[in-house]
């Protein structure tokens, strides 16, 4: 029988459907389970179990959630358990104890280590070292999207060296992508929609909070204007759902009309297609950010900042830039060079192309993953010793992620 792999994550979760579909492809039976709508898993043929966690911890919901992991173990009896997103991540370990393997993906390590992270962030973070430590002696495998976050778990003694991996990304379909971005609407009719006509036009597809930097980029924004007042900056990404994160709607509004917020869109092939660059000004520490996968694969020119997993997709000078996050003056005139070199912006996005395709793609990453799942549960011998004699018995097997 295939072996049952449920993997958990939140409510951005459909957005692994591809990953979730190729897993199936390779002979894995596969049942997702997140905080998002059932809708686009049940269109996907993908069964989908719902259950709720605070991203924001409030009123002691971790443990019902861990209670509801249980119970979803219980109920569909899966081998092996992946999760994403850090609640996840400490959460399912913590929910069965070793009864079923466990893998992680570290996809980031958020705000809580964010340069402008403050206090509170110092203080959280002795606190998700500890959590991390107490995970990882149930967790089968623990996966990491960039080497600067392996390091720093490994260098802090959050994970067991022998069971950490690295694969770079969630992966991005690149066939799939390519086919909507040639499917998207003329890009003049959709500049027309969104009063954009011909300006020059940069876009951001984040989270609108202010540790993913869009403080930074509105005020970056302001000093564009001043210099080229036609340009036209696009935020695509929902606010109101990132509770005491959330960029404040007025200071949205007080950049009017040159920032215009879209929340969050079901078309951003076809908004990226009409950009002439993107930036993606984070203060985050990202895994590999999805965001700039696509405007890689868009053959955009990207300004990212200087954080992991920004700079495992772009090369200062090659195919983008890179600043210091927040500094606003700097990611301006970054984005004022490339407004005014649509020449040579264009030889950078298009550098992209390739190197997203080669290094990011789908079909590699869940390759890597499905060698870590058949290692973790391929059965192995495991010597068992008398408690009265110590000498040796019969060997029992077990697989890689029982506790023995």
């Amino acid at each position: 029988m295939d072996s049952h792999v449920l993997c958990l994550g939140g409510e951005d979760h459909a957005l692994r459907i591809p990953f979730l579909l190729a897993l199936r492809d390779r002979g894995f039976r596969v049942t997702a389970a997140s905080s998002g709508g059932d809708g686009p898993f049940r269109a996907a043929g993908l069964p989908h179990l719902p259950w709720h966690f605070d991203r924001f911890d409030r009123r002691g919901g971790d443990l019902g959630a861990i209670a509801r992991i249980a119970g979803l173990v219980a109920e569909c009896r899966p081998d092996l358990i992946q999760t994403f997103d850090t609640k996840p991540n400490l959460l399912a370990p913590l929910a069965v104890r070793g009864a079923v393997p466990v893998i992680r993906t570290i996809n980031g390590m958020g705000w809580t280590f964010s340069p402008g992270g403050g206090m509170r962030a110092r203080l959280i973070r002795p606190v998700y070292r500890l959590l991390q430590r107490a995970t990882a002696r149930w967790s089968a495998g623990t996966v990491f999207q960039n080497a600067d976050d392996k390091a720093y778990f490994e260098q802090h003694g959050l994970v067991r060296r022998d069971a950490a991996h690295l694969v770079r990304s969630s992966g991005i379909d690149v066939a799939a992508f390519r086919t909507a971005l040639a499917a998207s609407r003329d890009p003049s009719i959709l500049r027309q929609e969104l009063g954009l006509g011909d300006a020059p036009v940069v876009v951001t597809v984040s989270r609108l909070t202010r540790q993913k930097g869009i403080g930074t980029l509105l005020e970056a924004a302001r000093i564009v204007a001043r210099a080229s007042p036609r340009a036209k900056f696009l935020l695509v990404g929902p606010r109101e759902s990132e509770g005491p994160f959330a960029i404040g709607a007025a200071e949205i509004e007080a950049a009017a009309p040159h920032v215009i917020a879209l929340g969050h869109r079901r078309d951003v092939p076809a908004l990226l297609a009409l950009a002439d660059a993107f930036v993606l000004p984070t203060q985050y520490r990202e895994g590999v950010p999805r965001a700039l996968l696509e405007a890689g694969l868009a053959g955009l020119p990207m300004i990212a900042t200087r954080m992991p997993g920004c700079t495992d997709v772009v090369t200062e000078g090659w195919n983008g830039h890179l600043v210091e996050p927040g500094d606003a003056e700097a990611l301006a005139q970054r984005i004022l060079g490339l407004l005014d070199d649509p020449a040579g912006a264009r030889v950078m996005g298009l550098r992209s192309i390739a190197f997203v395709a080669r290094e990011f793609s789908l079909e590699g990453v869940v390759d890597s993953y499905r060698d870590i799942y058949r290692q973790v549960l391929r059965p192995r011998a495991v010597p068992v010793r008398s408690a009265a004699a110590g000498r040796e018995l019969a060997p029992v097997a077990r697989a890689d992620g029982e506790r023995p």
